[in-house]
């Protein structure tokens, strides 16, 4: 897929302000400080369309970009931040929540998970939640160029022996470094295949 335009379009912080479900639309979450912004821009081609920030859990809204004038791309609030108030937390839990069961043009949300980390109990309970309610998902790995090659199989290879302890058949997945685009064309191809299935809907 070729990336000819993304443009910012509107930020809310409830379900019903977002814009009319008419297109595909493309979410992509992860726990705070897991590089999403930065993926996000590099997927576009757009410095700072989606903003970055170097303390973790800013992005409190969800934030729509129309791409290529014909599919969104959905930045939304992370989750697991600790030095973020109880309070807020659960505020974002919400908007995740209601985000994710009241778009019926969702076509797939994209996890984020830090490649270098060890399978988080958070991100585990969080595919089991989405497994459960019928949200289709991918699991993206960020910051691949921090790791040498070997010691990426085997951190992938780890995730995914931890993964089929509990799921009989893995989601989609992909492997992404912001800093140097790779896995960039892999992820927009899966979105450019899914792109057509929106009109089954």
């Amino acid at each position: 897929m070729i990336i000819k335009s993304a443009t910012f379009v509107i930020s809310n912080r409830e379900v019903k302000g977002c814009p009319t479900p008419r297109l595909p639309e493309y979410a992509f979450i992860g726990r705070s400080n897991v590089g999403k912004s930065s993926l996000i821009n590099m997927l576009v081609r757009v410095k700072g369309l989606a903003k970055t920030s170097a303390r973790p859990g800013k992005t409190q809204l969800i934030n729509h970009f129309l791409i290529n004038e014909n599919w969104f791309l959905v930045d939304l609030p992370g989750y697991g931040y600790a030095r973020t108030s109880k309070v807020l937390r659960e505020d974002f839990s919400n908007i995740i929540k209601d985000y994710i069961s009241g778009r019926t043009n969702l076509m797939n949300l994209f996890v984020l998970v830090d490649i270098r980390l060890e399978p988080q109990a958070i991100d585990l309970r969080f595919f089991t939640w989405m497994a459960s309610n019928g949200v289709p998902f991918s699991i993206a790995f960020t910051k691949a160029d921090k790791l040498g090659k070997t010691q990426l199989q085997s951190k992938l290879a780890a995730y995914k022996r931890e993964l089929l302890k509990d799921w009989e058949e893995l989601p989609p997945i992909f492997v992404t470094s912001a800093e140097t685009s790779y896995g960039r064309d892999e992820l927009l191809n899966y979105i450019e295949e899914t792109n057509p299935l929106f009109a089954k809907f």
